[in-house]
């Protein structure tokens, strides 16, 4: 049995609302004298949990809240959650770059973070010199980091700009490198955050790839976050589920996606409802939509009919060049299948009048394979400005399906693109 080398016992983390560091000289002082007379710090007993969809009530907030995990050597653990859920604060206390509210960690070996772009890089120095400096604060001598600086720059690509300051690499030569140094000097534990989403697609495989090696092969120890379900079960060996910053889950990789994934096929209309309420603009507000089949909403949507997303919205201003649009979403993959607009057919920008309008997308469910899909709505002003309302996601399961293909977005050549019509009318 492996030995544990990550233990996290009831780490909680506070933070104060527009506030930086622990707040007001008269929280330190009234927290001072609570310790001198051996009472507990009172603000520990107040706060708001993290949840983004309800009000402040405290200026206290819990980003995390008594969570409690081992992880042993040679695990690649995912953690998994919505924005918000406290996914990086945990990697933040785990990295040592904050402390925890309460709570303790233990960890054994040496541990290489990868939390954000340019993470423990000097802007000034150059790729061969902040691989030195990278190496150094691991604890390497500059014998053990030359001979695998060789390694580190052909797995990063940037052979020709090694002697250039990093400031001028691009975000993802930055990433690259860092990522490169933090997987090749030999850590016990390598914490990657999200920030691989930063490289294009060649770069993304060889980098799991390299975790996979690192664990597998070398018997080192990974924590890994990403929104990328794909990616989680292809490489985690068992995953943690944050929501709203306390632990719901630990344990077998698919079940933890099937939860985590649950949360959302789970959202009631009148949640859905409620998340479009609270986005305010001067031009536009959603007022519903809906997903149906045969006229109905179901739980889960079969094969050979259509499928219609309807939408009601108030246009509060005449504007021009109004587009209304969704994109549609594997779940597991978080691939966008593709991408449409009321408007794809016209061919030149029209007036919208102030109004109430219900546009209708109608698809032919035979296009897509059995799977949890989501519709993720979206408005813009054409060549001004774009508001993304990624945030309100609709789930749509699709069952016993024979289609034929998957699809991906973009108008490239040879893509197999959906029958899609639209039909926009003024609801009034």
């Amino acid at each position: 049995m492996n030995q544990t080398v990550i233990k996290v016992e009831n780490i909680s983390k506070q933070y104060r609302l527009g506030a930086v560091g622990t707040g007001s000289l008269a929280h330190d002082l009234n927290r001072t004298w609570h310790r001198i007379r051996g009472k507990e710090d009172p603000y520990l007993q107040i706060g708001d949990v993290n949840d983004r969809s309800q009000k402040a009530s405290s200026d206290y907030v819990w980003a995390l809240r008594d969570i409690n995990f081992e992880v042993a050597q040679g695990e690649v653990t995912g953690i998994i959650g919505r924005n918000g859920a406290g996914k990086s604060t945990l990697l933040k206390i785990l990295s040592r770059t904050t402390a925890p509210t309460t709570g303790q960690i233990k960890i054994k070996g040496r541990v290489a973070s990868l939390l954000e772009v340019g993470t423990g890089f000097h802007p000034e120095l150059s790729g061969r010199d902040n691989i030195f400096l990278n190496g150094a604060i691991l604890g390497m001598t500059k014998k053990e980091i030359k001979s695998k600086f060789d390694e580190i720059v052909d797995f990063a690509g940037v052979e020709r700009y090694i002697d250039t300051p990093v400031k001028r690499y691009s975000s993802g030569m930055y990433v690259r490198l860092a990522f490169g140094v933090a997987a090749h000097l030999e850590p016990e534990i390598l914490i990657v955050d999200e920030v691989l989403a930063v490289g294009d697609a060649e770069f993304q495989k060889k980098a799991l790839g390299k975790m996979k090696d690192v664990s597998g092969k070398e018997g080192r120890t990974v924590l890994f976050v990403s929104h990328n379900m794909g990616a989680i079960s292809n490489l985690c060996n068992n995953v943690i589920l944050l929501q709203n910053g306390t632990k719901t889950f630990q344990g077998d990789t698919f079940e933890g996606i099937r939860r985590y994934q649950d949360r959302d096929n789970q959202l009631s209309k009148e949640t859905i409802l409620e998340q479009l309420k609270k986005i305010e603009d001067e031009h536009f507000e959603f007022i519903d939509v809906e997903i149906l089949q045969e006229g109905e909403a179901k739980q889960e949507y079969g094969s050979g009919k259509e499928i219609v997303v309807r939408f009601q919205y108030k246009v509060k201003k005449a504007v021009l060049g109004l587009r209304v649009g969704i994109d549609l979403i594997e779940q597991q993959s978080e691939i966008v299948l593709f991408r449409t607009f009321h408007d794809d057919e016209y061919q030149e920008m029209n007036y919208t009048q102030p109004g109430t309008y219900t546009s209708e997308m109608t698809l032919d469910s035979d296009f897509l394979n059995a799977g949890n899909y989501l519709i993720s709505l979206s408005v813009g002003i054409h060549n001004v400005r774009w508001i993304s309302y990624d945030s309100i996601r609709v789930p749509l399961a699709i069952t016993t399906l024979f289609g034929l293909n998957k699809f991906y977005s973009d108008t490239r050549p040879g893509l197999i693109m959906p029958r899609i019509k639209w039909e926009t009318k003024n609801s009034l």
